[in-house]
């Protein structure tokens, strides 16, 4: 029965898009990072992002980390401003001991730029923050 199934709740883990410079090519650039503020180590982290809005969709990315250590994040990818028109989501799913957790983050529309900077946890630049 769909009420007998149990769906752990995902607390410690974010999704951040961050404005930061890039040295090689003297721009700013604004990257999107999976975030574990847990003290435990999170394996086999499947990220699946995608935009849409009523007339567009973009195309399905995919990225897998084996082990994202605790109080650590890890780059997810580059991303275009264009895109910040569109709703953007980043489908999270891992393992933590034995158990597999998921969560959608989802950034709407328009969110996403640089009024709405504030610091993000264990990093040093700021960024755009979905809990």
């Amino acid at each position: 029965m769909k009420k007998d199934i149990e769906i752990p709740k995902v607390e410690g883990v974010f999704v951040a898009v961050v404005n930061e410079f890039n040295n090689i090519y003297n721009t700013y650039d604004w990257n999107a990072y999976i975030i574990n503020d847990k003290e435990v180590d999170l394996e086999m982290v499947i990220i699946v992002t995608s935009g849409y809005s009523q007339d567009k969709t973009t195309s399905v990315f995919r990225k897998r980390i084996d082990v994202l250590p605790k109080k650590s994040y890890a780059k997810i990818e580059l991303m275009q401003e264009e895109l910040f028109a569109l709703n953007n989501t980043f489908k999270v799913s891992f393992f933590e001991g034995n158990r597999m957790f998921d969560k959608t983050y989802l950034f709407r529309k328009n969110t996403i730029n640089i009024k709405a900077l504030q610091p993000i946890p264990l990093m040093t630049e700021k960024g755009v923050l979905v809990k």
